[in-house]
């Protein structure tokens, strides 16, 4: 019996920090195959600084899937903010103007793809899927199906944003990233709003009775999200000095969805962590790096990830089950 009792708190144990252990799981793999190239510090900074931008906005997107939605437009917000900020700092030769002019789209297109979704009660895959085509359309027409190069005095000292590091050794984009987190965590695990969206996810019509205006916190997830969009927008391309409406931003919701998954945040809604969802990205950040470190065949390399994250959340959900 007590055996019995062991195992399953065993199980429990794995279950819950599944983010944790897949996390462990890669590391020690990539460790075991490409020990001295990968465990080098230039690498390492590498793996972080590569999935930064992924990394924020799959912040926002684990707050969405909390509340049991999603959002496929994340890419093409990306790649339509970047035009709005780049169109702007061109235009006016001011940093603060463009980055100004950026929150305002946020804001709109998140306020927009909320109330929607919450308002109407259209679901968000549908919602989504329409302005993830709407975003990417936008920008394309505007540029032309082009892109926009920073230029001047304000293009330089835009590109410093995401080109400078901590004591010249840590980018700027992995401060960016982990500055993020912990205001997320904090925001998720510590504030009403943050209990809020987890009561949501877990049964609206309760929730509705407990008190919680669910229009209010469904539509401010995707305001969030889209504020974290911007944050990785502008981290983005004043790494680059650039974007291109055709290009930017391409497939990251499906890294940012399988980040959050991978964490740990149940598809279903209700459950999720911020921590889960940085260990999933640098899980993911983890298999790119390997692959490449192996001269995997870059046509390959989605495959074998798709391969990985399906494992991964079958693991999860076994385990899920084992527990309850």
């Amino acid at each position: 019996m007590n055996r019995e009792k062991k195992g399953l708190d065993l199980k429990k144990i794995v279950s819950d920090h599944s983010a944790l252990v897949s996390f462990l799981v890669l590391f020690l793999v990539a460790v075991a195959v490409k020990g001295t190239t990968f465990l080098q510090f230039n690498n390492i900074v590498n793996i972080l600084r590569n999935n930064s931008i992924i990394g924020i906005i799959a912040l926002g997107m684990t707050l969405i899937i909390i509340t049991g939605g999603i959002d496929l437009s994340v890419g093409s917000q990306l790649a339509f903010l970047g035009v709005v900020v780049i169109n702007v700092l061109v235009s006016t030769q001011n940093v603060f103007a463009a980055l100004l002019a950026g929150i305002g789209a946020a804001l709109a297109v998140g306020f927009l793809t909320g109330f929607i979704t919450a308002k109407f009660r259209v679901p968000a895959f549908i919602t989504t899927l329409g302005t993830m085509s709407i975003y990417r359309s936008i920008g394309q027409f505007w540029m032309n199906g082009g892109g926009i190069t920073s230029n001047g005095d304000a293009g330089t000292a835009y590109i410093a944003i995401s080109n400078t590091s901590l004591f010249g050794v840590i980018p700027m984009p992995i401060i960016v990233w982990m500055v993020c987190a912990i205001v997320i965590f904090l925001f998720a695990e510590h504030t009403a709003a943050g209990r809020h969206i987890y009561a949501v996810g877990s049964g609206e019509k309760a929730a509705k009775l407990a008190g919680v205006n669910v229009i209010r916190i469904k539509t401010m997830v995707y305001v969030i999200g889209s504020a974290l969009i911007l944050i990785a927008t502008v981290v983005e391309t004043s790494r680059l000095g650039s974007v291109n409406s055709a290009s930017s931003g391409v497939s990251y919701e499906m890294d940012a969805i399988a980040a959050a998954v991978i964490g740990g945040t149940s598809m279903a809604g209700g459950k999720g962590t911020i921590v889960g969802t940085v260990l999933g990205t640098l899980t993911l950040g983890i298999i790119d790096n390997l692959m490449n470190l192996l001269g995997v065949n870059p046509f390959l390399v989605n495959a074998v990830k798709g391969t990985i994250i399906i494992v991964a959340v079958l693991l999860q959900t076994f385990l899920n089950r084992k527990s309850d």
